[in-house]
């Protein structure tokens, strides 16, 4: 054995060293894809030996398996090691104005059990409301044990400013929430089975959003559009919170001094005159059906969208209008961070096709640096669920980080 090879093997005797190394390689598959045991030792610049007592771990935790048969630049072709991490899943959850929602993913990114329950969060205490969800994570969770898979965290969303230092929402005005101890109040009604975050659902639809790998997806700036308006912003492909955890508040920048005022009491802030309230009051009567609140959300888009395809005019102009107010908001805030690209999520996704080119037209004309400075304006795919999503995703990040919170199976499969 080399006395490279010797050194690093030894290293791995450190506890502390081993964790991150395991969690170095888990993220490079994560990140880049399958990949033969050589070529990841190449890509980590660790030897063959250190990468395959790596590997040999993280499978007996059931993080990674062997894939298909790759070529090699050099001889046979190798079997690769990919991402596996059935039995392990983040929970996302999101509390919504309409809603309570819960997503669980696997470690590969991929949908293992989804909930929704609609409700009118601003006529129930918060309490009612949390116990609500409490018991939507339970089934979730439940439903998890049936798929033989283990919640590892649950990350949940909420609409208004969330005090990480504090860990309370502090100012949540579209629910009517002020100083709600939401994760304590979670954490007493769930257990401490798991970690339970809190977080802005802006911020976990901005983390949805962020694509490793993708250098496009690296510096994002994410508009989340529903009764309110937030997003987040992404540079490095890591997300800015600012120092109280507040960053990405787009919805209450003044845009109108003039303007309506807003649930959080002040006047003309973006999210009047570009939420989904604004659209929908302009496009149709008080008695039009889709000015019922208590129609699902989906529902009404998809009707906007129907009323906008067979070329009606009032939906037209209002989409027309709301479409310029996004863009006026976006070129504010990208003349400040110069994004890679703008993705529009939540309501801005579902019917955004039609505001696109209003949204693009303020955005060129107010950006200073020319072609509105390499930014440009993407949909979503994720629509309503990308803070949910999100969530679930920030959930698995205490995986990635440190793979032996994963208990190793023995050969017949229980956790050791």
């Amino acid at each position: 054995m080399s006395t490279l090879s010797h050194t690093a093997d030894h290293s791995l005797a450190n506890p502390d060293v081993r964790r991150s190394n395991l969690g170095l390689a888990l993220r490079h598959l994560r990140d880049h894809g399958a990949r033969s045991r050589a070529a990841l030792a190449v890509e980590l610049g660790m030897t063959r030996s250190t990468v395959s007592n790596l590997v040999s771990e993280l499978i007996e935790r059931g993080l990674v398996s062997d894939g298909q048969l790759v070529q090699n630049t050099v001889g046979r072709p190798s079997t690769a090691v990919e991402l596996d991490g059935r039995t392990v899943c983040g929970i996302g959850a999101e509390i919504n104005v309409n809603h309570v929602s819960t997503m669980a993913l696997d470690l590969r990114g991929e949908v293992v059990e989804e909930r929704k329950l609609a409700l009118d969060a601003r006529s129930l205490d918060a309490e009612r409301v949390l116990s609500h969800l409490a018991d939507l994570v339970r089934e979730t969770v439940a439903g998890l044990g049936q798929a033989g898979a283990t919640p590892v965290g649950l990350t949940v969303g909420v609409a208004g400013l969330y005090d990480q230092t504090r860990d309370l929402l502090s100012h949540g005005p579209n629910l009517g929430w002020y100083d709600v101890p939401v994760g304590s109040i979670l954490r007493e009604e769930l257990g401490s089975a798991y970690p339970i975050v809190v977080d802005n659902e802006g911020n976990l639809a901005a983390t949805a959003e962020v694509t490793p790998g993708d250098p496009a997806r690296q510096d994002i700036l994410v508009l989340h559009g529903e009764v309110g308006v937030g997003g987040g912003i992404v540079t490095g492909g890591r997300l800015l919170r600012g120092s109280h955890g507040y960053a990405g508040e787009f919805g209450h920048m003044m845009v109108d001094p003039r303007g309506r005022q807003c649930g959080c009491g002040r006047q003309g802030c973006w999210e009047t005159v570009s939420g989904l309230r604004a659209l929908i009051e302009k496009a149709a009567d008080p008695d039009d059906p889709i000015r019922n609140a208590s129609m699902d959300i989906d529902d009404r888009l998809a009707e906007i969208n129907r009323r906008a395809d067979l070329r009606d005019a009032r939906t037209l102009a209002a989409l027309e209008e709301v479409g310029a107010w996004v863009g006026v908001g976006a070129s504010i805030l990208a003349n400040t961070l110069n994004p890679a690209t703008i993705v529009l999520t939540g309501y801005y996704a579902a019917v955004g096709h039609h505001m696109r080119p209003a949204i693009e037209r303020e955005l060129g004309a107010g950006v200073v640096a020319p072609g509105a400075g390499g930014t440009r304006v993407e949909l979503s795919t994720l629509g309503f669920s990308a803070a949910v999503r999100g969530g679930a995703t920030a959930s698995l990040e205490v995986v990635f980080a440190d793979p032996t919170r994963v208990a190793r199976r023995s050969a017949t499969g229980d956790a050791k």
